[in-house]
């Protein structure tokens, strides 16, 4: 596949319009060497673009997060270059829809922060089978309970998790026994965010004229 059905593709199967990064899809590709990754954000190069010249002026002026170090510019400079995972456009040979997409609609149901850095919530399936879930950022692509994909999530129940009797409680009533239940490999478990890469549609130099 080459930039332009990258494009298309991103095009006709976005499914979350992101506030910064713009129209995204969320999908599993399979190299050119045959390897597949499962969890891939296909979005465009230029927000990413905007945001990094946007932070670096504010680093260059004082009024960037990093102000306060020896050396903020380089420090900006380098959390773009060195953080995250991606993939080059060049190498993806088909892409493919991921079963560890959360649909956006089931997303929208995922309310606030339950705890800082945390968010905790239950899924009710058609079949009235019940898991935790939680993640500390990333809510784009989860870890699936076997037999099941999101497709089968009936109700969310929000800063909720499953205990050890297999009732659905509140995380506020019991948050140390949530937290050192929550990494558990029992039926208390926390099903979790999964890592992606990201894939840009449009990488590469584009000269305007």
């Amino acid at each position: 596949m080459n930039g332009n059905d990258l494009l298309k593709y991103l095009e006709v199967n976005a499914d979350h319009d992101d506030p910064i990064y713009g129209p995204q899809c969320r999908c599993s590709v399979t190299l050119t060497d045959g390897l597949f990754l499962p969890c891939v954000v296909l979005r465009q190069a230029k927000p990413t673009v905007d945001l990094a010249l946007r932070r670096f002026d504010k680093e260059k002026h004082g009024k960037g997060v990093f102000g306060r170090s020896k050396k903020p510019y380089q420090q900006i400079v380098r959390h773009f270059i060195t953080s995250g995972s991606s993939v080059d456009n060049r190498y993806v040979q088909s892409i493919d829809p991921s079963p560890f997409a959360l649909p956006s609609e089931v997303m929208s149901q995922i309310k606030g922060e339950t705890m800082m850095s945390w968010t905790g919530w239950v899924f009710e399936m058609t079949d009235g089978s019940i898991f935790s879930y939680g993640s500390t950022f990333s809510f784009d692509f989860f870890e699936l309970p076997e037999g099941y994909d999101f497709r089968d999530v009936a109700k969310v129940y929000n800063h909720s998790y499953v205990n050890a009797d297999g009732e659905v409680v509140s995380i506020n009533e019991d948050r140390a026994g949530y937290v050192e239940k929550r990494n558990a490999d029992d039926q208390a478990r926390v099903y979790r965010e999964r890592p992606y890469f990201i894939c840009f549609a449009d990488s590469g130099p584009q000269f305007e004229r």
